[in-house]
């Protein structure tokens, strides 16, 4: 498996150690432990977030009153640093009663638990704290149909902008027919179809024209494979994260 949202994030044993997990190495810091040289360790000591005890102490402390389900508890995925983690108090849409992790391709914290700046959701918490080697899996992994609603739009949008030279020059090599808007995580050989989870959508190309208003979602796509997260071409990856921060912002 290559590295993706699974890697990294897999619990916060409340209230009795952080854990950072990843595919290709696991980051776990338990604090009556040593573990100096994990990044679990590193990044703690960078970036301590507010509420949670020094490495001397018994146990790390998360505060327990909250204005909103978040609270200062992000950081990004150590293999992709376009994607970031977000503490999330219950309820959540994978549990009543135990916290998760709300992936985002945004450091700023969501307005709320299921909006459409959030990816989808993993949990933090096992319901039995004492095992602490149970891995995430991909069914672990809940998307978010909202945000799946807001990256067909903003794909749709950016290839009616024409922001992005990838499939502005797909199109110019294809003349015509039917252009698949396929996911980088696990891109096709040229001039090869990609697999039906890969294909984000279809869009009809005329003359060596992409027609935006044939745009036609794949039902079947799926934003977090064995491949790792959802990966877009560099223009489209942008303007997406524009529309998330202005649709955060005016919340």
């Amino acid at each position: 498996m290559q590295p993706s949202l699974l890697n990294t994030a897999r619990k916060v044993l409340f209230p009795r150690r952080l854990c950072i997990r990843s595919y290709t190495q696991r980051l776990c810091r338990g604090y009556a432990t040593h573990a100096s040289h994990s990044l679990a360790n590193l990044y703690l000591q960078l970036h301590r977030p507010k509420g949670l005890s020094r490495p001397g102490s018994s146990f790390p402390k998360i505060q327990k009153t909250y204005f909103s389900q978040f609270n200062d508890i992000v950081f990004p995925d150590p293999n992709r640093t376009d994607l970031f983690y977000h503490y999330a108090n219950p309820p959540t849409p994978l549990s009543q009663t135990l916290p998760a992790f709300a992936l985002s391709f945004l450091s700023e914290t969501p307005p709320s638990v299921d909006s459409a700046s959030v990816i989808g959701w993993l949990p933090a918490t096992s319901p039995d704290s004492e095992q602490t080697e149970n891995e995430a899996t991909l069914a672990d992994f809940r998307q978010n149909s909202k945000f799946i609603k807001f990256l067909h739009e903003s794909i749709n949008s950016g290839l009616k902008e024409g922001i992005d030279d990838v499939w502005k020059d797909s199109a110019m090599a294809l003349g015509d027919g039917w252009l698949h808007i396929h996911d980088q995580r696990n891109p096709p050989d040229q001039a090869r179809i990609g697999d039906p989870d890969d294909i984000i959508a279809s869009v009809l190309v005329k003359d060596s024209q992409i027609q935006p208003d044939t745009y036609q979602p794949m039902p079947s796509y799926r934003v977090c494979t064995a491949d790792g997260v959802l990966q877009l071409t560099p223009g489209l990856a942008a303007h997406l994260r524009r529309e998330l921060l202005r649709a955060v912002q005016a919340a």
